[in-house]
């Protein structure tokens, strides 16, 4: 185990690897077994893991025809709490409203994750890993957006110990 605590870019980069890794290098283990195991869980349930090898070899049907979307609409939300969970968790103070990004990121996947399946570029499908992929973008950027508007109108400047 880690003496000292993971740093916030440390914890995210972590959980991206996989959710609950930055909570168990924090001493966090039963949240971080918690995360890994629902992770997994989810993962086996919706066979993302197959999902992903089809989308990258370019098979975006098979990936389609193979994904149990009742279980991976939750993963979003599952990915990006732990990712704001480990954030939180790690050395350093917590700007206000820093959950915003994290919030509309898990939002805007969820939206790409229903909409993978319809979506073209240049006639040929984004998918069930892709389009979610691409959609994340708009929602960290929007997330943050509105992160500043809450700092500038709330005048909470101040940073949050954990």
């Amino acid at each position: 185990m880690r003496k000292d605590p993971l740093t916030k870019h440390e914890a995210i980069l972590w959980n991206i690897a996989l959710p609950g890794f930055s909570q168990l290098l924090n001493g966090n283990v039963v949240k971080g077994f918690l995360f890994v195991f629902l992770e997994i869980f989810i993962n086996v349930q919706s066979n993302f893991n197959l999902a992903i090898l089809y989308s990258f070899n370019g098979k975006m049907d098979q990936a389609i025809d193979v994904t149990v979307y009742q279980w991976l609409m939750f993963y979003p939300c599952l990915y990006m709490f732990a990712l704001w969970d480990g954030f939180c968790s790690a050395e350093g103070e917590v700007a206000p409203f820093s959950y915003l990004p994290f919030v509309f990121g898990a939002f805007f996947v969820t939206i790409g994750l229903m909409y993978g399946t319809q979506y073209t570029y240049l006639g040929r499908l984004i998918g069930p890993v892709f389009l979610p992929m691409i959609f994340l973008i708009p929602g960290l950027l929007i997330g943050g957006l509105l992160r500043k508007i809450c700092v500038k109108v709330t005048g909470r400047r101040r940073f949050v110990k954990q």
